[in-house]
């Protein structure tokens, strides 16, 4: 089995009827997980057998919307489900954030490689800051990063407010698992006066399918929102699930 995750922030309308026609050929090719829709964009992860999720993401693609979608693949055990069911949604954003005035469609940080971030974490001007929760900080991160501890994202605003300085801090570098929620943190950085903000493109999860293994600097498993609960570093399915 494999997992697909992707996301896009562009304008939407129409998303009733876009919903029920994401809906209805997901179900119909036999896949599970979730895609939300919102104006600003879509979300998802879908699992299901490899032709089968291609076909789902090539439909995809033939909306100019969504034309070279970016996709990351992970693996899953085939006997143990990822995600009980299918789940289509609209919702009033894609990742919540709670900030309707920051706009990554607009503007966000700079994406760099995973060859690029390596040279990021070892810069001593560089405030390195993983944007996830507290609770999956705790089982992996890159070393040396600066970790928020929030409950939720939307906590992450005040975190700045508290922590960080555009004065000081002038050249800030961000990652998150998938790199969605760093395309809104990064584009809040920006609205808020700091001028030099960069981000992981594609999150840790691409991070770990490119880098070569004698590069690889993620210390432990990545957190995902499945009830695989966790990857390794070789982005397998953990052993966590169900202990």
């Amino acid at each position: 089995m494999v997992v697909a995750a992707f996301y896009r922030f562009v304008a939407l309308d129409h998303l009733e009827a876009l919903c029920r026609q994401l809906r209805t050929l997901a179900a119909d090719l036999g896949l599970r997980g979730t895609v939300l829709l919102a104006a600003e964009g879509v979300n998802g992860a879908l699992c299901g057998g490899r032709r089968h999720l291609e076909a789902w993401l090539d439909a995809l693609r033939r909306d100019e919307r969504f034309d070279a979608l970016p996709v990351t693949y992970s693996s899953a055990a085939s006997d143990r489900p990822v995600f009980d069911r299918l789940k289509v949604r609209v919702k009033p954003e894609i990742v919540t954030f709670g900030q309707p005035n920051c706009d990554p469609s607009e503007r966000r940080g700079t994406p760099v490689d995973a060859e690029v971030w390596n040279a990021l974490l070892d810069d001593p001007e560089v405030t390195v800051i993983d944007v996830r929760n507290h609770y999956e900080t705790l089982i992996g991160g890159f070393p040396g990063s600066l970790r928020p501890h929030t409950d939720a994202f939307s906590g992450f605003p005040a975190f700045v407010r508290q922590a960080l300085d555009p004065g000081k801090h002038r050249r800030v570098a961000m990652c998150c698992t998938g790199g969605i929620r760093c395309e809104k943190a990064s584009a809040y950085l920006l609205d808020q006066g700091f001028e030099s903000v960069q981000q992981l493109e594609g999150g840790i999860l691409r991070y770990l399918a490119t880098v070569a293994q004698a590069e690889n600097r993620w210390q432990g498993e990545c957190f995902v929102f499945d009830q695989r609960l966790s990857v390794d570093r070789h982005l397998r399915q953990s052993r966590r699930q169900g202990e």
